[in-house]
């Protein structure tokens, strides 16, 4: 059965979400920083008029700190919208049969990912949202 998902980097990762839990993908936004906030939050971000939160993905996934990223994915959650930051925002495309995550991925990576799917060229890890947005754990 296909889905379709919309893709994104993090360093070497490409990374995805099913279309379905993406509201909007956006250049790179300005973001207010929040003090004595958790490192992986980037700031709270305005958009059109909602206070929007920024998780910075590059930190949530255990990678080291890089410039800021030049894309903001804008996500559905039980809570309202919240805005991903990546590094690069990829294309939206219909993949097929998961598999399990890689065995060579580490650290928070491994528990961020529900599996991966094998595209032509790369490796396109499918992103458990719902723990990504669970900054308790």
């Amino acid at each position: 059965m296909s889905a379709t998902y919309v893709t994104f980097s993090l360093g070497e990762h490409l990374v995805g979400l099913p279309v379905e839990r993406v509201q909007e993908v956006l250049g790179s936004l300005p973001m207010t920083p929040v003090p004595r906030s958790d490192s992986r939050v980037a700031g709270l971000l305005n958009l059109r008029g909602q206070v929007v939160t920024g998780i910075d993905l590059r930190t949530r996934f255990g990678l080291p700190a890089d410039e800021a990223g030049s894309g903001t994915v804008v996500v559905r959650s039980a809570s309202g919208p919240v805005a991903l930051v990546v590094d690069r925002i990829g294309d939206v495309i219909d993949v097929d049969d998961v598999q399990p995550p890689p065995a060579t991925l580490a650290g928070p990576v491994r528990d961020l990912v529900r599996g991966a799917f094998v595209l032509s060229d790369s490796l396109l890890l499918d992103v458990r949202l719902d723990a990504v947005l669970a900054l308790d754990r």
